[in-house]
């Protein structure tokens, strides 16, 4: 591809995917066919125009959501729209996974290869994939198909997501995946089975009128409604979705499941002990509507807020920060001093960002949460706004969860007319409104720096820091950074207060944990226990393998447990002193059938495909893991001992050296392989 402005000239559907998103342009500067006289006297753009570069990324989903691809002309007719250089535009187009700069069909199907569905015999679907469809990147039958990265549907796995491009797309959740269906969905994606919901008890009655009665698996893409911007121009991609309704409980074959508690994998649900008394975070997932806001504030929704406006911001930082809250996506910083930082700092504006771009192999606990209770997370994020002074937040949200997307769009719709965000909201004079931002397939984009660049429309490359991002965050200014598990926190942290919240857990890691349970287990699927119960009684929840090889605690980036150290405490200080790490709380079981070697080349790959290479240590190191663990998949002792010394050497390189997260836990994995299982032995 040229990257330069060449003489390539968008398409009428391009141009309408781009325009739909900007406006029509305003002179021939901009794109427009005629220059008028205007246009000769002076040049338009400048600083207006590249103070829109944070919409390069919602205009290159604009152009695949429509044509599937992203050709030479319509990536220049978005540059030129927001002058940013040809070549820049290329740079974070080819960033991300699900973009393609070369032809491909209008339908492209992602099949998840990644440890628990590889678990699940995803290989065997690809095989038979293969034959229907032809290879992998391979323009067959009018669909391509590609392995895939974990999609984050680790309950159901094997997992496939389809995607067709049009001007109303469409996409299909496949999991578990059969060859068979995966075919049928790519040919007709609109006419595929309804995707189960969460949980079997959510209420069917409460739908209101206005909405659909049904919002399955296959559904369209409809253009959202823009969020008013004080200042800049609405993110918003065109065909991105809004306004689907949320679904509804798939009715008796659910139900029985939930009774006889079976553990078939057609009727798996993401959150197994939905309804059960004592849940905090998931208290509400399948026992509300999650389409209905008046559902939502008859089980206690906004009480929190409320008690938010009577505290003031300094009084809900001080609950938070005596409720001892840490994050909850691995780091385990505490959420009260990052939130103090940011209102503490002079400059404006401040901004905050909820990271639901958990991309951590096996992490799915965040889009169980904003699939079955997305009003928690637009009433918590407005909490965060206003504690941290920030007026506006951004929802990066994974480009893999189109049924969350949906269902907080409809949320943000409907709390912004009832006056939940806005101008004023709740007529306390604080004005505060949500955007979601798509990612589109970067596992780099979990990092928090990483998410400023690629909301600002750069490659999601991660930054050095300090400065730190309360300092400068995203744009420059003050930012807050914090997932979805961490901020639907805080509710309860305000309705309980922090000393009731403090009584569950322990001294160092208080409230409840978010497990996600998947693997060779009975019921896979997010599990919420207090801070220190032990992995054995999670497991006995889930119903473990007779014979267990191992357990991944904490992802690819975490590290392996042995069937001896079951009663680890599931607490941030436990599972240190054992040398394990809780990370997003990935809890992947393995039995005795697994090939060990396999599962650690995979996570090797991952780390390869993964890193966005900006960093020596990584970018290398990363290849020369996978070399080796591909020299040594079939060899033990002696044979094996040479690369064993090179990936510990290349293992410590990168853990000091590496720039962020990514490098700097890439070997974690294989070196608890190693040295904890004998792996290689």
């Amino acid at each position: 591809m040229d990257l330069r402005f060449g003489d390539s000239k968008p398409t009428d559907e391009e141009r309408a995917a781009v325009d739909a998103l900007l406006g029509p342009p305003a002179s021939a500067w901009e794109g427009a066919d005629d220059r008028t006289d205007t246009d000769l006297r002076w040049a338009r753009g400048g600083r207006e125009a590249r103070e829109r570069r944070d919409l390069l990324l919602p205009g290159l989903h604009a152009l695949n959501d429509r044509v599937g691809w992203i050709s030479e002309g319509g990536l220049a007719y978005l540059c030129r729209r927001l002058t940013v250089p040809p070549a820049e535009g290329y740079g974070v187009a080819t960033f991300y996974a699900m973009f393609a700069v070369k032809p491909r069909p209008a339908t492209v199907v992602h099949v998840c290869t990644d440890l628990a569905c590889a678990a699940r015999g995803s290989a065997r679907v690809c095989t038979k994939i293969e034959r229907d469809l032809g290879p992998a990147g391979s323009a067959g039958s009018g669909a391509v198909w590609q392995p895939s990265p974990c999609l984050g549907l680790c309950e159901r796995a094997p997992a496939a997501l389809v995607i067709r491009a049009g001007e109303a797309p469409r996409t299909a959740v496949v999991a578990p995946a059969t060859a068979e269906a995966v075919a049928d969905a790519a040919t007709a994606p609109h006419e595929a089975a309804a995707e189960p919901q969460a949980a079997a008890a959510a209420p069917q009655a409460r739908t209101p009128a206005a909405q659909p009665a049904q919002a399955g698996t296959s559904a369209a893409l409809p253009a959202p409604t823009p969020a008013p911007r004080p200042s800049r121009a609405s993110g918003q991609a065109s065909g991105q979705a809004s306004g689907q309704a949320s679904g509804q409980a798939s009715g008796q074959t659910a139900n029985a499941v939930a009774r006889t508690g079976s553990s078939a994998p057609g009727s798996a649900l993401a959150a197994p002990e939905a309804g059960r008394d004592g849940l905090v975070l998931l208290r509400r997932v399948g026992v509300v509507d999650p389409g209905s806001l008046d559902d939502y504030r008859a089980h206690g929704g906004y009480a929190a807020l409320r008690r938010a406006f009577a505290l003031g911001p300094a009084g809900v930082i001080r609950e938070v920060t005596e409720a001892g809250l840490v994050g909850r996506g691995g780091a385990a910083f505490p959420t009260g001093r990052k939130w103090a930082a940011t209102a503490q700092q002079p400059d404006h504006p401040h901004y905050l960002v909820c990271n639901a771009d958990e991309s951590e192999p096996g992490t799915f606990k965040d889009r169980v949460l904003m699939e079955g209770d997305p009003y928690a997370l637009v009433e918590a994020m407005t909490i965060a706004g206003y504690a941290t002074g920030a007026h506006r937040g951004y929802l990066y949200l994974r480009g893999e969860y189109p049924r969350a997307l949906r269902r907080l769009r409809t949320a943000i719709d409907r709390a912004r007319a009832r006056g939940l965000l806005g101008e004023d909201v709740m007529g306390q004079g604080f004005a505060f409104d949500i955007e979601i931002r798509r990612g589109a397939g970067a596992y780099i984009c979990g990092e928090e720096t990483a998410i400023f660049n690629s909301i600002e429309g750069r490659r999601g490359e991660p930054r050095s820091k300090p400065p730190f991002p309360v300092e400068k965050g995203l744009f420059g200014k003050p930012t807050a950074v914090n997932n979805v598990e961490t901020l639907v926190n805080v509710l309860p942290i305000l309705i309980e207060g922090a000393q009731g919240y403090a009584r569950t857990g322990t001294s160092a890691s208080t409230g409840t944990k978010l497990f996600c349970v998947s693997g060779t287990v009975a019921r896979p699927g997010v599990y919420e226990l207090p801070f220190g119960a032990t992995l054995r009684e999670l497991l006995e929840l889930a119903g473990p393998p007779k014979t267990l090889r191992a357990v991944l605690l904490g992802g690819a980036a975490g590290a392996f447990v042995r069937p001896d150290e079951l009663d680890v405490p599931l607490t941030f200080e436990g599972t240190r002193a054992a040398g394990a790490t809780l990370g997003s709380g990935v809890v992947l079981v393995l039995d005795d059938s697994v090939e060990l070697p396999r599962v650690l080349l995979r996570i090797a790959e991952f780390f390869r495909d993964e890193s966005c290479g900006q960093c020596v240590p990584c970018r290398v190191g990363t290849v020369r893991q996978e070399e080796a663990l591909h020299r040594i998949k079939d060899l033990t002792g002696d044979a094996a001992a040479g690369d064993i010394a090179l990936l510990r050497e290349v293992g410590r390189a990168m853990r000091d050296a590496s720039i962020c997260g990514l490098g700097q836990t890439a070997w974690n994995a294989v070196e608890s392989a190693i040295d904890r299982l004998g792996a290689f032995k």
